[in-house]
């Protein structure tokens, strides 16, 4: 009998003892792995997030520049002033960065509008305006909107509709 309570007295008391080395780094090295693995994924999803709502802000920044010019707001037409970090909403034919009415959107890290494709015209910048009688753009075309690991593309139609892609 006193031999069994030996044995069950070494057993506890082992366990009594706490963690080893070795097996608080093999916990260490798990949630190492874990960081590693997803960390990575977060991002990713942060990124897509954010290109989501910037390819939505600059879709209803020209959405508005179409209906504020269908609505003759102010007797006059709007536009759309594109650049790497942000986009500008704008009163008449003609932009001009000095003007105090212009609506400003800004555009946020990670997302940048990495290409603006107006007319055939590829650049970082560009403009467009809506006819004021019609509501048609002065031109048409594409404007992309980029991450590191994703993009979208705007199109502009002739008939003044968009759509992302």
């Amino acid at each position: 009998m006193q031999k069994i309570q030996n044995k069950i007295q070494k057993k506890f008391r082992r366990i009594n003892k706490g963690a080893t080395l070795i097996e608080i780094l093999i916990v260490l090295l798990i949630i190492g792995i874990l960081i590693v693995v997803i960390l990575p994924q977060f991002s990713k999803i942060r990124e897509n997030q954010v290109i989501k709502a910037t390819a939505g802000d600059v879709l209803s920044t020209i959405n508005k520049a179409r209906s504020q010019t269908l609505a003759s707001e102010d007797s006059s037409s709007y536009g759309v002033h594109f650049q790497f970090d942000k986009v500008v909403l704008f009163k008449g034919s003609v932009f001009s960065d000095t003007n105090v009415n212009n609506q400003v959107i800004n555009i946020f890290s990670p997302a940048n509008i990495s290409n603006v494709t107006l007319g055939g015209v590829s650049d970082v910048s560009g403009d467009l305006y809506f006819n004021r009688i019609y509501g048609v753009p002065n031109t048409n075309g594409t404007i992309t909107i980029s991450t590191p690991s994703f993009s979208k593309i705007i199109t502009i139609y002739q008939s003044g509709n968009t759509s992302i892609e």
